[in-house]
């Protein structure tokens, strides 16, 4: 097997932004056979105790031409959920390639915040 690589780059290599500002980047990939269908996305997820949940905010679906390809992206983000973390439960948002038959993924999480900053909740000390 290869060399496969997978990439997502951000315009001015951003990775903090506001809600309602515009996500923009490069994404790129390198394999050894040519997918069928390619498309990127930009979700939340959460992350720790009881049930995760997912929600995908924007997604476009790409040109395939070949084993290499680079495309650019833009999505416009909501103005919630804001990336947060707390002692049970986080929020992480993220923008995801998806190569399909043969399947490959790769991801990079960004924050979303007014603060341009992970909010971090408090911990309350048990009564």
């Amino acid at each position: 097997m290869g060399l496969e690589h997978f990439s997502i780059s951000f315009e001015s290599g951003k990775k903090a932004y506001r809600p309602g500002e515009v996500v923009s980047g490069r994404v790129s990939w390198q394999v050894e056979a040519e997918p069928k269908s390619a498309e990127v996305s930009l979700f939340w997820h959460t992350v720790g105790r009881g049930t995760e949940d997912v929600e995908v905010v924007d997604k476009c679906s790409l040109h395939v031409s070949g084993l290499s390809t680079e495309m650019p992206f833009s999505f416009t983000l909501p103005d919630s959920p804001y990336s947060f973390s707390g002692t049970l439960i986080s929020l992480v948002w993220a923008v995801e390639l998806v190569l399909s038959d043969p399947d490959h993924s790769y991801m990079e999480e960004i924050i979303v915040s007014p603060i341009l900053e992970e909010i971090k909740l408090p911990t309350i000390a048990p009564v």
